[in-house]
């Protein structure tokens, strides 16, 4: 069998939490709710009458979804290859989820993306800049 790629399978579920932060966010349009409201009104003038947490949700989403599904215009650059960014970026993002009711469940999994991502990053794993190819092997002695 074969060794885990781990930043493969961290990119597929972030791809999951960004096409599910799309949905909530456009959700959130039409039932703007705040998830903490339970504990403070101080929240609602994120979500209504301006729609502000909904399109922040919205263009994290789309902005992760552009990433991770790279768009021939990313794919192969410097962003798209950088595991550190995603690790500064994808926390902003789960919580700009965990804020707007519809998309907790998108945060989660943002962080249990960040996990995986940062399990990848610990053990010295690298993004191809092809995307979804796998890394090269080395031979002993050969480097890359």
């Amino acid at each position: 069998m074969g060794k885990l790629i781990k930043n493969h399978w961290a990119r597929l579920i972030i791809l999951t939490a960004a096409v599910y932060q799309i949905a909530a966010a456009i959700e959130g349009f039409f039932w703007p709710k705040v998830f903490w409201d339970f504990l403070t009104k101080n929240l609602d003038g994120a979500v209504k009458p301006a729609p502000i947490l909904q399109i922040i949700n919205l263009l994290f989403g789309i902005l992760c979804l552009a990433w991770e599904w790279p768009l021939p215009l990313l794919a192969g650059k410097m962003m798209h290859r950088s595991i550190e960014a995603r690790l500064v970026v994808y926390p902003l993002a789960s919580l700009a989820a965990f804020l707007l009711y519809q998309a907790t469940n998108p945060g989660i999994y943002y962080l249990v993306g960040i996990g995986v991502y940062f399990w990848a990053f610990s053990e010295g794993e690298v993004v191809c800049s092809e995307p979804w190819a796998l890394p090269r092997r080395t031979r002993s002695g050969e480097k890359v």
